[in-house]
């Protein structure tokens, strides 16, 4: 279908209209399908810290009226001329990128993510014609096929939602390290939503499990809900150092400002630390990391390839995020919560029943 044939949409979102982040209803127009395109009625989106941090301006760099979302589920509605992978009716996902060059070393490896010319993000983001994106706290959105994810049918949509932004957080890392060695030992700092799937992928990699906390409150939690071997609290001296040197691997999930050393002592000679949050700064004692032949690394999302790997890894191996669904209408007493860490684990918005 050219775009001539199908103009573009109204579509229903709720967005904010400045820095003090409230969101209220409103409504665009998005663009017009074409031929490399897919058109999905959203029915679900994730809620994640980032629609916290541009609804309220904290980098200085949002473009208002905003209209947040980058963890989307929903089913085709239309698709362009040479769309192959989708069809009207499929079970779809859209991450937190849905442009990219398509043509250098990074996009040609399915890492798009990583793209040399800036890969679009979902909202907020400038798109290589120009408009700003507009995220999924909306009726419906166009993308192009290619940073679409095919979700099984029999996983549902609103699971589905989280893994596009906290699941391929954790899972892209865990993979690009092999952490899927069972009976080797993963400790998860923080455990929020991106804390918290490390954990259920760890568990089904077969490692064994710590999760460190500065809350005992989280202890239940930890080893109950979420099937963790050991629970430590991070402040707690003895337990640390009993600790040393014994994990292979350490995910990192906290943002807040944290020392490093305590938990980069806790490694095995070669372990490896992945930070996916962050922090103000990253300070740690190179004797630690020298003599303990120790590598540091960083990570984002994923790309296209591991993103539709690990969608059908959480449904062949049925591990879903542990979610609390919300009608739109209370969004921002959400991102209140969110702010405040007042969630297990992840919001998903309802935008099918509750987006009218």
């Amino acid at each position: 279908m050219s775009s001539s044939e199908s103009g573009g949409d109204e579509c229903l979102c709720w967005a904010a209209r400045d820095p003090s982040g409230l969101l209220s209803p409103h409504s665009l127009t998005r663009r017009s399908v074409t031929s490399d395109d897919v058109s999905l009625n959203i029915t679900h989106c994730g809620v994640c810290y980032a629609d916290v941090i541009w609804t309220r301006n904290k980098h200085g760099d949002s473009k208002y009226p905003l209209i947040p979302g980058h963890e989307i589920a929903g089913i085709v509605n239309k698709v362009g001329s040479n769309v192959h992978r989708f069809k009207v009716g499929d079970h779809v996902g859209v991450g937190t990128y849905v442009n990219s060059c398509r043509e250098c070393e990074y996009c040609d490896q399915g890492q798009e993510i990583s793209c040399v010319k800036g890969q679009v993000f979902t909202f907020n983001g400038i798109d290589y014609d120009g408009s700003v994106t507009k995220g999924g706290y909306s009726s419906h959105i166009v993308v192009h096929e290619r940073y679409c994810y095919k979700i099984p049918v029999d996983y549902p949509l609103e699971s589905a939602a989280p893994l596009l932004c906290a699941g391929i957080t954790v899972y892209a890392p865990m993979m690009r390290h092999s952490m899927n060695q069972p009976g080797k030992s993963l400790g998860v700092i923080g455990l929020g939503g991106l804390g918290h799937m490390a954990v259920k992928f760890g568990k089904a990699f077969g490692l064994n499990v710590t999760v460190f906390s500065t809350s005992i409150s989280k202890k239940e939690e930890a080893l109950n809900l979420l099937g963790a071997d050991n629970f430590v609290i991070s402040s707690d001296h003895d337990q640390m150092k009993g600790l040393e040197k014994s994990l292979d691997f350490i995910i990192d999930t906290a943002s807040g400002d944290h020392p490093f050393d305590p938990y980069m002592s806790l490694l095995k000679i070669a372990g490896t630390y992945v930070l996916v949050g962050f922090p103000r700064e990253i300070k740690i004692s190179p004797v630690n990391l020298n003599l303990g032949m120790r590598m540091l690394a960083g990570s984002v999302t994923g790309g296209t390839k591991t993103t539709q790997e690990m969608i059908d890894f959480c449904a062949a191996h049925k591990i879903y995020p542990t979610i609390e669904v919300i009608p739109i209408q209370k969004i921002n007493e959400a991102l209140e919560r969110v702010v405040n860490k007042d969630i297990k684990y992840r919001f998903v918005i309802d935008i099918k029943n509750s987006l009218k």
